[in-house]
């Protein structure tokens, strides 16, 4: 290990930047897609286009709380609580 470099803390900072940078964003895209089942436009109800059901909902809720919740754990981090 180089005295200028401490490459165990520059491993974490990159694993948790992927994580985060990378992770974060497609948990959301995730969530979004399943709010937006597939089967064509968004013309409206009369489409015959297949709305989420209640799993559907359930599922892209637990994903925007997991998302909401690394913000919130990320800024608490940074403002450092004690």
């Amino acid at each position: 290990m180089n005295s200028w470099i401490n490459l165990d803390a520059v491993w974490r900072i990159v694993v948790v930047g992927l994580l985060t940078g990378a992770g974060l964003p497609a948990l959301f895209a995730l969530g979004l897609r399943l709010l937006n089942p597939p089967g064509g436009p968004a013309d409206g109800p009369s489409t015959g286009r297949p709305t989420p059901g209640p799993l559907g909902y359930a599922l892209a809720g637990l994903l925007f709380a997991v998302v909401l919740a690394s913000i919130g754990w990320g800024i608490s981090v940074i403002v450092g609580h004690r």
